[in-house]
């Protein structure tokens, strides 16, 4: 039996806010939107998350007005974060340095790590630069390899293999080119 999308009878805030992000993967594409994931093909070949489902999911997402469709340049169309996609970082963010603390990787330590891009320096769990003390946006946050990460093999997938590098954060993690047809 499917769970219903909403929570009947609640009225508080966090409840409404679950309606559009609670469900199983929603947290991870906004992850990898964050990320610079903005095809569909990316999203299902990081995720590997059905088809189906992605399709529902960023469709919830689009019409709360977390993500927006935008032309690529082409025939396709991307997903983009909108402002209030971005409002939602410092919650991702909270999350995964939870999952950092309580369950590390096996390499010990976090997988990603975050520098202002402003002096290559890391910010904290705060939001904070730990070398010019100031608050570091969304857009100037550079992600980069952790100690916790694991190599990416051979068979990994595109989106796996660019996050081996350091990436600014909302700027797209692959050329148009590299996805394939279905994508």
């Amino acid at each position: 039996m499917t769970l219903p999308r909403d929570y009947r009878g609640q009225s508080c805030a966090l409840s409404r806010a679950m309606e559009v992000v609670g469900e199983r993967w929603t947290l991870l594409i906004l992850r990898d939107a964050f990320l610079g994931v903005r095809r569909f093909g990316e999203f299902a070949a990081h995720l590997a998350v059905p088809r189906a489902v992605l399709t529902d999911r960023l469709a919830t997402l689009t019409a709360a007005g977390v993500l927006q469709r935008r032309p690529d340049g082409g025939r396709r169309e991307v997903y983009v974060l909108t402002d209030k996609g971005r409002a939602l970082w410092p919650a991702v963010r909270a999350l995964s340095d939870w999952g950092d603390r309580f369950y590390p990787s096996q390499g010990g330590g976090p997988r990603r790590v975050y520098l202002h891009a402003g002096d290559d320096t890391r910010v904290g769990e705060d939001g904070c630069c730990t070398g010019c003390g100031a608050e570091v946006p969304v857009g100037d946050l550079v992600v980069a390899p952790g100690p916790g990460a694991a190599p990416a093999g051979p068979d990994a997938d595109p989106v796996t293999a660019a996050l081996a590098r350091p990436h600014r954060l909302l700027t797209p993690l692959l050329p148009r080119t590299s996805v394939s047809k279905r994508g």
